[in-house]
């Protein structure tokens, strides 16, 4: 059983929508999957799979401590897909206790499945990061937008902080170290984390022992959401060299998506993208991306292969340049049968191009913003 967590670093980036569709994808391809809901507060994937109602879920699950989780996991219409639901209508349930997260976390590798997926909330919440820490195949999912990319890279920066304070012993001299850190805010973002690490190994040689050991495994999984054009791809790289050089974490590409309106229209017919329109671009990305999950195994210090993640995303420029190709191929079919006019293309490229200026007005202020940062010494 492989536990696959589905994380962002800010809301609105798609995730839940990707973790619905390719748990679909991999039903369909023969394998047992389970979709968790762990969206605390804002559980959707119910939804996303045309439920209208669910009665129970995992805040049932967790008001009875002696409660089995395969109790709360009801069936779906399709093949080889069960799901446990969220239950956000219930109070609290944002904010689970320690207790609670444990029994989830030890509850999660007894459910009888190939795959469990978990869609996570997003953001940086201490519950998510342990709960996506739950397994070292996390795919992160992003968008090229400048402010998804830094979120992304904060989302990693707080998980490495939280393998290393989770690590080392409570009394160990490196804890005392972080926790001087910590009361000045301004010294822990600005430290280089790899000079970090020397340090606390220098402090405590063992507890460093037991985080490199996690460490060395820990390489997160890709996926680069709503993308306009091919050159989108190659933000992916630049994200890449940020948190290699600045975090010490490798990421493995799985692919790229592009944006289409039609998510929107089988959203509004209680649809999966992938079952709305399985032929769709989006759709076989989603599969292509679901594939190369499958074909992928749970890593392990041996195996680690870093010329295999270098040509992930070699792989992944290629396949948005082949995508956006039949993007276009497709626009000419639908303008050849009538199904789309020439008003319709105009108007799609106006709202383009109103995006593309909204992003460069914000991407003009972020960069103020990190100028200033950078002037007054901080270092991400």
């Amino acid at each position: 059983m492989r536990i696959i967590p589905i994380a962002s670093g800010k809301g609105g980036v798609g995730k839940s929508l990707l973790a619905v569709n390719m748990s679909i994808a991999l039903g369909q391809a023969g394998f047992s999957v389970v979709l968790v809901d762990l969206d605390l507060g804002a559980s959707n994937a119910h939804t996303i799979l045309g439920i209208r109602s669910v009665t129970t879920g995992i805040g049932h699950y967790l008001q009875n401590k002696d409660s089995d989780i395969n109790d709360f996991i009801i069936d779906t219409e399709y093949s080889n897909l069960r799901l446990l639901p969220g239950e956000a209508e219930i109070p609290g349930l944002a904010n689970i206790k320690f207790f609670e997260k444990r029994k989830i976390l030890k509850d999660l590798k007894g459910i009888k499945a190939d795959f469990v997926i978990i869609d996570l909330g997003a953001g940086t919440n201490m519950n998510t990061l342990d709960l996506f820490l739950a397994s070292s195949e996390g795919v992160i999912v992003t968008t090229p937008s400048l402010t998804a990319t830094l979120n992304a890279y904060l989302f990693l920066k707080n998980i490495v902080f939280r393998l290393i304070s989770t690590s080392f012993g409570q009394k160990s001299p490196a804890t005392a170290y972080l926790e001087h850190l910590q009361k000045d805010g301004n010294s822990l973002q600005r430290l280089y984390v790899p000079r970090l690490l020397e340090i606390l190994k220098a402090k405590d040689p063992k507890g460093y022992e037991k985080f490199d050991k996690r460490f060395k495994v820990f390489c997160p999984r890709l996926v680069f959401n709503m993308i306009d054009d091919p050159k989108d791809s190659f933000k992916a790289q630049k994200l890449r060299v940020s948190c290699r050089e600045y975090l010490g974490v490798d990421m493995e590409h799985l692919g790229v998506i592009y944006k289409d309106h039609l998510q929107d229209v089988a959203l509004s017919s209680r649809l999966p993208i992938i079952v709305y329109k399985p032929q769709a671009v989006l759709s076989q990305a989603i599969f292509r991306i679901s594939e190369k999950l499958v074909q992928l195994s749970p890593l392990s210090e041996e195996d680690f292969d870093y010329e295999a993640i270098e040509d992930s995303y070699q792989i992944a420029n290629e396949e948005a340049s082949n995508d956006f190709d039949l993007r276009i191929a497709e626009i000419k079919d639908l303008l050849n049968t009538g199904a789309l006019t020439e008003g319709d293309l105009l108007e799609t490229i106006r709202t383009q191009q109103f995006e593309i200026n909204s992003l460069k007005k914000e991407n003009m202020l972020i960069k103020r913003k990190l100028v200033k940062a950078v002037n007054s010494g901080y270092k991400l």
